[in-house]
């Protein structure tokens, strides 16, 4: 298998990044997480929207030869060498060069990582997924919430409390007590009819499936919500459903003591993501 520093091809068994790398010292980066299926970047518009506007955000020094036209080459390029032929993930990193605090930094530095999926990825989860809050973190509600930031600490920590407490997957919360995403996608529950997924302005990951659903929701006619989401919210909804890049659409099956049904989940699937981005 193999790497792509800034346009390079390496191995991936071999060290590519230094010590004094700020996305390793500070968590001061951002990454992607894209779908390949035969050749093609999922929704690809929207990851390279997303990931110019986090760099725009996070005040990145972009260079003029920068684009994002060059990296969907770069990535599918590395997806060949790596023998990706059907179904893939790739992780892009981007980081703000190397060096201390209070310098360096001016040099953006890029990683492309990709792997194989399994076929399977993508189809609808008929199991279900068990899922409860993690107690011990607050995603702050501010202007950098809902990017995807190398600083991932409270997903992560969330994700040690899934596996310990034998969830599939842990919420959120936002420092008002609602909310947020889980670790690895974004929340809908469906109440009395309606879709609601929290708003981007209650911490929510700006999520790339989350975007796209909310569209091609919209324009077939569903009722569709962004808004604060509380735990009584979640408790009182007849379905709840997950969304991410990788596994399109995952259906909970259980929070705590509530049990969800599917059949409005199973039609947005089969409808929207099935043949679309499945």
């Amino acid at each position: 298998m193999f790497v792509s520093l800034n346009g390079k091809t390496e191995p991936a068994d071999q060290p590519v990044l230094l010590a004094s790398n700020r996305g390793y010292r500070y968590g001061d980066g951002l990454f992607e997480t894209m779908k390949l299926d035969q050749g093609r970047i999922l929704l690809e518009d929207l990851h390279f929207k997303r990931l110019m506007k986090g760099l725009r955000v996070m005040q990145f020094e972009i260079p003029n030869l920068f684009s994002t036209g060059k990296l969907a080459e770069e990535i599918l390029q590395l997806a060949e060498k790596n023998k990706v032929l059907g179904k893939g993930r790739v992780r892009l990193s981007l980081f703000r060069g190397n060096g201390g605090l209070n310098e360096g930094g001016k040099d953006l530095q890029y990683l492309i990582e990709c792997w194989p999926l399994p076929d399977e990825t993508g189809r609808f989860n008929e199991n279900g997924l068990l899922i409860d809050i993690y107690p011990d973190a607050r995603k702050s509600c501010d202007m950098f919430s809902g990017l995807k930031t190398a600083n991932f600490l409270p997903y992560s920590m969330a994700a040690l409390y899934a596996k310990a407490h034998d969830l599939n997957d842990c919420l959120v919360l936002n420092t008002a007590g609602d909310l947020a995403d889980t670790t690895i996608a974004n929340l809908f529950i469906i109440r009395e009819n309606r879709l609601i997924t929290p708003g981007e302005d209650q911490a929510a990951v700006d999520g790339v499936m989350r975007k796209y659903l909310l569209m091609e929701l919209r324009k077939a006619g569903y009722p569709v919500e962004e808004r604060a989401v509380s735990i009584a919210d979640l408790e009182g909804a007849t379905e709840v459903f997950l969304t991410n890049a990788i596994q399109g659409i995952r259906w909970v099956r259980q929070f705590r003591d509530m049990v969800y049904q599917n059949s409005q989940t199973l039609e947005i699937y089969n409808r929207f993501i099935k043949t679309a981005v499945g």
